[in-house]
């Protein structure tokens, strides 16, 4: 069965309106906001880059476009020991941030974002490599405005040999110069392969293992002499405390010890005077207790004591023994 005209048109035209929206489909693409472009023909770019977003066009079927993030990207390095101009080995641990400045030098130079990242990691590793290895320790941990003072090692007990002299040093760069210096000498390489390098920081530094044990040790070392230094003075300041503490024992007991003589001598006195007045109203009484007295303390059960029966030393007794008498009978 043939065609007629008229139907063979109707299909050709239905056709080549397919081709031609085919077509414009595959001519017409659109570059997002964070996204810039170039235009590749059989694996060639074409033309300038495209950086404004919006709908843009390109040769159906023949070339191809490929996109570039225009947002920041980040790069973190791997840490490095590295030995400061000292001969001091530390771990160094940097981040960067970058982005793609001109997509059509990123795209010959590196390809993407692996080929960047490659690069990246030789350039900026040398860099702070290099950077590192000129500069001190103390240049590199602090700021050139952080200052410290006499007092302030006082204050925290910061003792250790040479360590109170490096924190007293003055510092002439300091880790934000030092970093800017960094930040300068690696973006003046990387524009070689269209990357802008944006920011660069040290994340952290450390002591390496071994330098890091020997710190460690020396810490533990600083510390123990402050505590036997406090442990001194501790004892120094509790000696003084005993040494105080009897000498006021001793004071209060010589002070105790004279008033009780006082007490003593008072009471002896009042008792005298006591006795005195007793005594004084009846003196052949008192001679009587004196004489009783004398035989409790000189007449015993081993004394024996030789004297003539009409001595006075037994006139009480005699007195005694004849008033017991009955009277003679008649």
């Amino acid at each position: 069965m043939t065609m007629d005209k008229k139907s063979f048109f109707g299909v050709a035209a239905l056709v080549g309106a397919a081709a031609a929206a085919l077509a414009a489909y595959n001519a017409a693409y659109v570059v997002d906001e964070a996204e810039q472009a170039i235009v590749l023909q059989f694996g060639e770019p074409v033309g300038e880059p495209v950086v404004e977003p919006g709908l843009h066009f390109k040769l159906p079927f023949v070339q191809e476009v490929r996109r570039f993030d225009k947002r920041l990207q980040s790069w973190d390095g791997d840490p490095n020991q590295i030995p400061t101009r000292g001969e001091q080995f530390i771990s160094v641990d940097t981040t960067a941030r970058w982005r793609i400045a001109d997509p059509l030098v990123f795209y010959q130079r590196v390809r993407d974002i692996n080929g960047a990242t490659r690069r990246l990691n030789d350039i900026l590793d040398s860099v702070v490599r290099d950077h590192i290895s000129a500069t001190d320790l103390t240049e590199i941990v602090r700021s050139r405005d952080w200052r410290v003072t006499e007092e302030d090692l006082e204050r925290m007990q910061l003792a250790a040999e040479g360590e109170d002299q490096a924190l007293l040093e003055e510092v002439q760069i300091g880790r934000e110069e030092m970093v800017r210096s960094i930040l300068e000498t690696a973006r003046a390489e990387v524009p070689d392969f269209g990357v802008e390098l944006v920011d660069i920081r040290i994340k952290r530094l450390d002591y390496v293992r071994q330098v890091q044990e020997q710190v460690f040790q020396r810490m533990i070392a600083e510390r123990q002499r402050m505590a036997e230094q406090f442990r001194s003075q501790g004892q120094g300041r509790a000696a003084e405390i005993d040494g105080e503490t009897e000498r006021l024992f001793a004071e209060i007991r010589s002070e105790a010890r004279r008033q009780a003589e006082v007490i003593r001598g008072n009471a002896d006195a009042e008792a005298t005077r006591i006795y005195n007045e007793a005594f004084g109203a009846d003196p052949e009484f008192y001679a009587f207790f004196r004489t009783l007295e004398s035989y409790a303390e000189t007449i015993g059960q081993q004394v024996s004591l030789i004297i003539s029966s009409d001595s006075d030393y037994f006139r009480y007794l005699r007195d005694i023994g004849e008033a017991g008498q009955s009277p003679a009978e008649p």
